[in-house]
């Protein structure tokens, strides 16, 4: 009997991890270039108490087996780098990926950051960072009292230069790649550090070798779909309760016993 307790109690754990998860993707609906991450479940342990292709007493061998299973747990969450809506802005500095790809930030600890997030600025120094301050790596530096700035889909930012009509090449931004993106660790401010299970970050020019091309005064809208993130709600909450009504059962069955005696 104390069996289905801990079961049940296994799933209402795991559910609540479930209703956490879709409630971060509901929160971050309108994060640029957020990807939502959904939890994966595994069955636990399972006592056997008859072995598969067993023999009665009479040698008869059994066909089947008897195994009941000890409840639930979450293996982890995995994030889809599904491609989000591109939203218009008309700022020539807000830069969206269409295809795979991140672009490469400069952290404090000179060390790199990846983000999805092209929703770039020029600081005092003229230099194009994010929003939190860290640089664009390789650095690119705007000119002062230029016009004119263009960001092409293979990533180089062209100005026009004052007294000169002709447009003039300042920087190439370059994007990475990874063998397992769902491998990269979350670091918040829309930001992924490479790991092992990601592999190391390939760098090259957008639209080459895998990346995809770069779209100018656009951004890349959250891939979190209302309709589908209200479903696996509805969803998550029933699974809650009905392992929540699994041990008030037991819990019953637990005080009819009890009362035999009586």
């Amino acid at each position: 009997m104390l069996r289905s307790l801990y079961t049940s109690a296994s799933g209402m754990l795991a559910n609540q991890l479930y209703v956490d998860s879709i409630s971060n993707n509901l929160a971050n609906v309108n994060t640029t270039g957020y990807k939502k991450s959904k939890i994966e479940f595994q069955d636990l342990l399972y006592q056997t108490m008859v072995e598969p292709g067993s023999s009665t007493s009479d040698g008869v061998r059994l066909p089947g087996s008897l195994q009941v299973g000890l409840g639930v747990k979450t293996a982890g969450n995995v994030r889809s780098f599904e491609q989000g809506s591109l939203l218009q802005t008309g700022n020539p500095l807000d830069i969206a990926i269409q295809g795979d790809g991140f672009f490469l930030v400069k952290m404090p600890d000179q060390t790199n950051a990846f983000t999805r997030d092209g929703s770039f600025k020029v600081n005092a120094d003229g230099l194009l960072v994010n929003a939190d301050g860290h640089y664009l790596d390789p650095q690119i530096q705007i000119p002062e009292n230029s016009s004119n700035l263009v960001i092409g889909p293979d990533g180089r930012i062209s100005v026009t230069l004052q007294g000169d009509d002709r447009p003039t090449e300042v920087g190439q931004i370059e994007l990475a790649t990874f063998v397992n993106p769902a491998g990269l660790r979350s670091i918040g401010q829309n930001l992924y550090q490479s790991t092992e299970a990601s592999g190391p970050p390939a760098t090259g020019v957008p639209g080459e070798n895998g990346s995809g091309a770069l779209a100018s005064q656009y951004l890349e809208g959250s891939n979190v779909q209302l309709v589908d993130e209200m479903v696996a709600l509805i969803v998550a909450q029933r699974a809650y309760e009905i392992s929540s009504k699994s041990i008030t059962v037991s819990d019953e069955m637990l005080q009819n016993a009890n009362n035999l005696k009586r």
